[in-house]
């Protein structure tokens, strides 16, 4: 079997199966590499490099996914009678993303086929390794980190650029757990962001030794961490609480300990 093969879509769709997710990450590198990742997206409408093309489309658990297959013998397989375009995965992923839809790999295969959810399309177009492998566990943090939690709030009232702190504590499907700290700001200016950045690094030193820590910008929409953050976690550090008096406070319910419906990981496996 020649390496070029070995590494192609299709042959990595074929060791997918429910709970395996690192056979379903090398899918995703699959579809990442451009000499591996072509794929044949059904068209709906018009032809392929025509103005009017347009991609297919199928709801599964309430999410959208635009159906494809991987070879040219899997189209013949599927019985698709319209247009289709031979295309890289990851223009797909960069075409797709924006807007809330997955890819789905051979709905017409038995079990289904596989589907690729929105947020994973995103890893896909911004780098694979930039972004944690989902689906992830989202919670609030169990560590017990006062010191850290004071310098940074300290500091980064001294960041003007700054306007609140939220933290939350991540658990990847694949890979160590980590702190991730949401960052508000006013300003996303180069001094701003280089601002922050000092901020963060000043206060690294009170985190205790191997407790990996992360960031994420809250300006992000495509972000699950910062999903949950906006949904799940007030700020523990809110510079424009801080300037305002006091107010009565109603008791709100605990955060979620779970990751909130909508993340756009339904189960790996669906039906056409």
């Amino acid at each position: 079997m020649s390496a070029s093969h070995t590494g192609s879509v299709e042959h990595m769709l074929r060791q997918v199966t429910p709970g395996r997710y690192d056979a379903y990450e090398a899918l995703l590198r699959a579809l990442a590499t451009p000499s591996a990742g072509q794929i044949w997206m059904l068209l709906w409408h018009g032809q392929a490099g025509s103005p009017d093309a347009q991609y297919g489309n199928m709801e599964v658990d309430g999410f959208q996914y635009a159906p494809c297959v991987t070879s040219a013998q899997e189209l013949s397989a599927s019985g698709w009678m319209r247009s289709y375009e031979v295309v890289d995965g990851l223009d797909v992923a960069r075409t797709l993303y924006p807007d809330h839809y997955g890819l789905w790999l051979n709905p017409h295969s038995p079990g289904g086929g596989v589907g690729i959810p929105w947020l994973d399309l995103r890893r896909i177009a911004t780098g694979l390794d930039r972004q944690p492998a989902g689906p992830l566990r989202l919670t609030e943090p169990g560590v017990e980190i006062p010191q850290f939690y004071a310098l940074l709030a300290q500091n980064a009232h001294r960041t003007p650029a700054l306007r609140s702190l939220r933290r939350v504590w991540v658990q990847p499907a694949l890979g160590a757990p980590y702190l991730a700290i949401g960052l508000d700001v006013y300003d996303t200016s180069p001094a701003a962001v280089d601002s922050v950045r000092a901020m963060m690094q000043g206060s690294l030193g009170a985190v205790p030794e191997g407790l990996p820590v992360s960031t994420v910008a809250m300006t992000d929409d495509y972000d699950p961490v910062v999903m949950w953050l906006r949904a799940n976690a007030r700020p523990f550090y809110d510079r424009e609480a801080h300037a305002a008096p006091p107010q009565p406070q109603l008791q709100a319910s605990p955060p979620s300990q779970a990751p909130a419906a909508g993340y756009g990981y339904p189960p790996v496996h669906g039906s056409y």
